[in-house]
């Protein structure tokens, strides 16, 4: 028999609380402290509210029904994917999306910017998104997440978090706290494509169950046996993780090569000139 759960609509209250919480903590900002942060100005630019908002709806998609309770209950490889989406899509997007006076005011308390400063500086934030990587995928870890929502919440919490740092020095838009050049940047997410194919090889090349709590999950309809649900995770983790990374290395490489031979400016540092000339248009 299918479980009804599958079929039917189950809203997680966290994950609808942490989309009241992020959109209504962003319109708020842009509406009471956008006049002062940005005088004259749009507070965000339209592509800014369409990434922001964009994140949020990547974040919600993968933290509610059904992606969430199949992860959680049936298939660790519907797991995996879901970390992809808020490690690879859901964090750039809201990095994206905060205009740079925004992320200064976040910022603006000393040790804030003191910690935020050491997290993001590349080698640590490598090492950071790296070990956490591999610790969530002990099985003990595993296992607890498996049992207690809240954990898995909190683990999900601490991976967005990590997620922000991982990608700051990619597409930080403060001069302040800069981001690498482009080659810096190509080398950098070149090594984050790298270290996850460690974890993801124990799970691709496995020939018995690493985690209990999916060994003893019902199957699908049949669908993939433990193990061929833990091979898939772990080229998911290892393939799609990693063409995703080359892609916007590849990315990269092509506006790095643009702007050398028009000399073009930093469209990171440059893009919040764009409120300007919104609203230029906007007083026609």
């Amino acid at each position: 028999m299918a479980d009804p759960t599958l079929v039917t609509w189950q809203p997680h209250p966290e994950a609808w609380l942490m989309v009241v919480a992020l959109a209504g903590g962003y319109l708020y900002a842009l509406s009471a402290w956008g006049r002062r942060h940005a005088p004259g100005r749009v507070a965000a630019t339209r592509n800014q509210r369409v990434a922001f908002f964009a994140g949020v709806g990547v974040l919600w998609l993968g933290a509610d029904w059904p992606i969430h309770y199949v992860a959680e209950t049936y298939l660790y490889s519907v797991h995996m994917g879901q970390h992809l989406l808020f490690q690879l899509i859901a964090a750039p997007l809201l990095i994206l999306g905060t205009p740079a006076w925004l992320w200064r005011r976040l910022l603006r308390p000393a040790p804030v910017f003191a910690v935020w400063r050491s997290v993001t500086k590349p080698l640590i934030a490598l090492v950071l998104m790296s070990g956490f990587t591999a610790l969530i995928h002990i099985p003990a870890v595993v296992n607890a997440q498996s049992v207690s929502p809240w954990f898995h919440f909190g683990l999900h919490a601490v991976l967005m978090l990590l997620s922000l740092v991982m990608w700051w020095p990619v597409l930080s838009p403060l001069p302040e706290l800069p981001h690498l050049s482009y080659p810096g940047r190509m080398a950098y997410l070149f090594g984050h494509s790298i270290l996850p194919t460690v974890p993801a090889s124990f799970l691709t090349f496995a020939y018995s169950p690493l985690y209990e709590a999916y060994a003893s999950a019902p199957r699908l309809a049949g669908w993939l046996d433990v193990i061929q649900d833990q091979q898939i995770a772990g080229l998911v983790m290892k393939i799609g993780g990693g063409f995703f990374l080359w892609g916007v290395i590849a990315v990269l490489f092509f506006r790095w090569a643009a702007e050398e031979q028009t000399g073009g400016p930093d469209t990171l540092y440059w893009r919040d000139l764009e409120p300007d000339v919104e609203s230029a248009r906007l007083a026609e």
